[in-house]
């Protein structure tokens, strides 16, 4: 009796641990990329524009399906009108013009698809490429880090009087964006960097952000400056820039995300998968408010590559995480696959436990990286190797190829990016 009574102890033990270890990165019963996501986006037919977007929308406005729309120049939502999108409705940016539409503070953006119908923002250009158009900004009354409630989005020919981003409402809603795609945004800016994808400033927590398709930008693919956004499901494929970046304050929660890099598109001087920090210029940020804080919970990170050896050698590859100084991030059930290394700390992050009391790191995968998390700069982690190894943190070390690592990730059409324990032989440190 006692011997079947241990043997059950035993098999309940490993299921559980099997169970809790599958929860590690993007998670479901069925593949939620399925159906809404589209990873050959350049092989697409949208059909010819019949209608254009200009100037500004200052009443109440409906896109349809019936109709395929451009985005002329700067499109600016104001006046506290709504802009409701339809399930399958398409919306191109002029490539010439550089479309871009902003959602101004105290208007909304319902653009809220479907599964098998969702909304599409792609490139009016015949051979598509990364930056043919501007991207999505969306500005909310949630708080910053900055000296006032307020700041402003001064950038390129964008009108600073309709970019001002900020307040202290936490609890605010900027609309909805779920099941969208949003493919080859990130237009350079005259004498500035690229636009990104899809820029939130001062998003209010009720805001609803689930289901969101970023491919192929030369911008960042999710900046947040400042709010309180909750956000699931996101992916960012094969962009240019950093896939989730957050500053200005940013209390954000994000979960069962998704970022897939290219050595060979992805540029290595500075984009990471997650970027976390408080400032752009220390100068202007008020340290009596909420710095960045970041619960990041399933995501999986990896580099698409054949032989990453080789493209780390050729200084291809940089980390997947960065945290800088004053921030606090809790990053946890997630995976991390093929870079150089999985996290780096801002060099002016003392090590001691006061510092990495604000930088969980735990339950996490780690497979296929040259090195583990890093102090900036120091070749040298054996403080943060002790720190980080502790069996507690149930970090999990492995050195398999993409193949083995997730369900299906070289499907060309729907690939399955979550981790394939039963492929896989791993080992704690």
């Amino acid at each position: 009796m006692k011997t079947k009574l241990l043997f059950i102890w035993v098999f309940l033990a490993l299921v559980s641990n099997v169970s809790a270890q599958q929860e590690r990165g993007i998670f479901g019963p069925s593949n939620w990329l399925n159906n809404w996501t589209e990873f050959k986006p350049a092989k697409a037919d949208y059909g010819e524009a019949t209608q254009i977007l200009a100037g500004s929308i200052s009443s109440d406005t409906r896109l349809t399906k019936k109709d395929v729309y451009i985005i002329q120049g700067n499109v600016y939502v104001t006046n506290n009108a709504v802009l409701t999108i339809d399930p399958g409705t398409i919306i191109i940016g002029d490539s010439d013009s550089r479309g871009t539409l902003i959602i101004t503070k105290g208007a909304k953006i319902i653009a809220e698809g479907s599964e098998t119908d969702p909304i599409v923002f792609t490139s009016n250009k015949s051979i598509k490429k990364a930056g043919d158009w501007g991207g999505i900004v969306i500005l909310g009354d949630a708080p910053i880090n900055k000296f006032g409630l307020y700041t402003s989005y001064n950038y390129d020919d964008l009108d600073p009087s309709l970019t001002t981003f900020g307040g202290d409402n936490a609890g605010g809603s900027s609309g909805v964006l779920k099941f969208v795609r949003v493919e080859y945004a990130g237009k350079k800016a005259r004498g500035a960097d690229n636009f990104n994808a899809i820029l939130l400033g001062g998003i209010g927590n009720k805001t609803i952000l689930e289901n969101i398709m970023v491919s192929y930008a030369s911008g960042d693919a999710f900046e947040v400056f400042g709010g309180e956004p909750i956000m699931s499901k996101l992916v960012s494929y094969k962009c240019n820039g950093t896939d989730f970046r957050f500053s200005l304050g940013t209390q954000a929660k994000i979960d069962n995300s998704l970022a897939i890099r290219s050595s060979y598109i992805s540029d290595p001087s500075g984009s990471r998968c997650l970027d976390i920090s408080s400032y752009i210029k220390k100068e202007n940020i008020d340290f009596t408010k909420k710095q960045t804080s970041v619960v990041a919970s399933n995501l999986t990170l990896a580099n698409d590559s054949d032989n990453i050896e080789a493209d780390i050698k050729a200084g291809l590859v940089k980390e997947a995480v960065y945290v800088a100084e004053n921030t606090t991030l809790v990053l946890k059930k997630s995976v991390v696959s093929g870079f150089k290394p999985a996290v780096v700390l801002d060099s002016k992050i003392e090590i001691n436990t006061k510092n990495l009391a604000k930088i969980r790191i735990e339950e996490m995968y780690i497979n296929n990286c040259i090195g583990n998390i890093f102090s900036e700069g120091s070749l040298n982690n054996e403080d943060l190797e002790n720190y980080y190894g502790n069996s507690l943190f149930f970090i999990v070390y492995s050195k398999t190829s993409n193949i083995e690592t997730f369900n299906d990730f070289a499907n060309p059409r729907r690939p399955d990016f979550r981790l394939a324990l039963t492929k896989i032989t791993a080992s704690t440190k």
